[in-house]
Parts: structure tokens; sequence; C-alpha cells
């Protein structure tokens, strides 16, 4: 069963257009999700909207208000904002086409489904597809979400295309601006190498089945005990280390890697045979 829409509305492509829904691509119904609870009652907290100066409000009674100066706001009723009407609130409108790597990963944002709004238009919608795909190329639109104009990426994905909102300039910081401290000397050329072959050590296939939240699974599990009455086992807090020799600690690592990848640790092996000894002395004294 297909999830509700984030959009509904129209993609357009020159003269071509055709009835589409956008649906989020990513989920967090598995998230733990806390609630305030008043311990003495066990009670939901309920967020109340109030004034200061006269008390609690209906939500109903409330509008919306933008600030241009302190405390002084210029008052907006839903009519009126609904009143700024832009063309791209009601449809994707393909303006231009440009290389994925022209795209810096800073401006990806969020991931959506794009799919035919019903069996009216399909026919259309695979045709705008299976040209953007043909093109090889990354399909540039604009569409209002969330009282927001936002600029959108699009690139076929399957039967359907593979949406993502694209950040503003505005929105994105200049590397400089952080890695601007970060000193300009070259790296040991030893020491690069040893980094080097833990890379290749490392190396592997991306599978994101592989990759779990483990603060999310440990909540779960403590929520889990908790219900079940067991009490939460002590926080032990990790130690870090305080690396001094960053030659030694990259040795460290590669000799730590390659001894984690022997099928049998020559400890092992050792700890095997002196058993197989004691057990056979045993024996002959028996």
């Amino acid at each position: 069963m297909a999830p509700r829409p984030s959009w509904q509305g129209h993609l357009k492509l020159s003269l071509v257009t055709c009835p589409v829904a956008l649906y989020t691509a990513t989920s967090t119904g598995g998230d733990v999700h806390f609630n305030l609870i008043n311990p003495k009652t066990n009670n939901r907290i309920k967020m109340v909207t109030t004034d200061p100066d006269t008390g609690p409000i209906s939500r109903s009674d409330l509008v919306k208000g933008y600030e241009v100066s302190k405390g002084e706001y210029v008052l907006l009723t839903d009519e009126e904002i609904k009143s700024v009407k832009l063309e791209s609130t009601k449809t994707i409108d393909i303006e231009s086409f440009v290389p994925a790597k022209d795209i810096d990963r800073l401006y990806w944002d969020n991931p959506y489904f794009l799919a035919p709004n019903g069996k009216i238009g399909q026919d259309a919608f695979t045709v705008i597809r299976t040209a953007m795909e043909k093109s090889g190329k990354i399909a540039l639109a604009r569409v209002v979400m969330s009282t927001r104009e936002r600029l959108l990426a699009l690139e076929p994905r399957g039967k359907g295309i593979l949406a993502y909102t694209l950040r503003t300039d505005d929105e994105v910081r200049q590397p400089d601006e952080v890695f601007g401290g970060i000193s300009s000397a070259k790296a040991d050329a030893d020491m690069i190498k040893i980094a080097e072959k833990i890379i290749e050590q490392k190396a592997g296939p991306f599978d994101p089945s592989q990759f779990t939240d483990r603060y999310e699974e440990a909540l779960k599990a403590l929520i889990a005990d908790k219900q079940k009455g067991k009490k939460p086992a002590k926080v032990t807090e990790a130690k870090e280390d305080n690396v001094v020799d960053l030659m030694a600690a990259l040795r460290a690592s590669l000799d730590a890697k390659s001894a984690k990848g022997a099928a049998i640790s020559p400890a092992k092996t050792a700890s095997k045979s002196t058993t197989k000894t004691t057990r056979s002395r045993t024996r002959k004294a028996g």
C-alpha cells in the first residue's frame, strides 16, 4: 500500500504535463519517540497555547505574524497567505537540465519519490521519464512545499523519478568558514602509505542493511527491560585514547586489522595446543 503523498500537482516539461504526487522516500516509523510525562500521575503533559497577558487561547483564534522589529509583528491570515500564488504551488515545471557532477553534494537535501497520480497521464509521465533517462542529466524544477518554494533535482529511478529538494545558496556555508584554520603542511609520506593499506583492508561494497542505529536499538532494549521490571545497566564511560605517537598508532591499527583477518590467531593456536598437552598429561597421570 502506497503511503500518503506529501504533495500533489502536475509535472510539466514545456507543453507536456501530467498529474503527479510526491512521496517521502525515507521513513521514521522505527524511531523511538518520547512524550513528556508527569511521574507523579503518569499523565502525558499537554502543551497549552497561552497569551502572557490574557492566559490560554484557542489555536483556532491564532494568526501568523512576521516580526519586523522587536515586539512588532505584521499579522497575516491563512487567506492572505494563500493569495500569494506561484505557478510552482501546483506545478513542478522543469526549467533546465544539468550534469549530476555539477551539483555539489552540500546542496542535496531530502529525497522524495515522484510518481503518476492515478492512471490518467501515465503515458505522458513515461515519456518525460524516458526522455530524462536518455539525456543522462539531472532535471531542475521548482515546487512549493510547506509554504516554501524549493528547487528540485529530478532523476529517473526504476519506473518512477527520484526527486531531491536542493538547499539554496544562502543555506550552505562555505567550507573555508570551518576548514580555513587547518594547516596546509603536507602529511608524512610513510604515514600516508600505512593509512592507505588500512583503507584497502577496510574496503568493501556498500550494504545499507549492515548499518543500523545502535543507539535506537539500545533505547528499544532499555524500554523492553523497563517493561519487564529489569533495572538498567550501569553506564560505563568509554576511555579516549591519547594518541602521542601517530606512526605507532598507524602501525598498531594495521597490525590489529591483519590479526583480526586471520582465521585463527597465534594466541588461540597456542592456547589450544597448551590445552591438548595438559589433557594428555592428565590422562597419563591417571
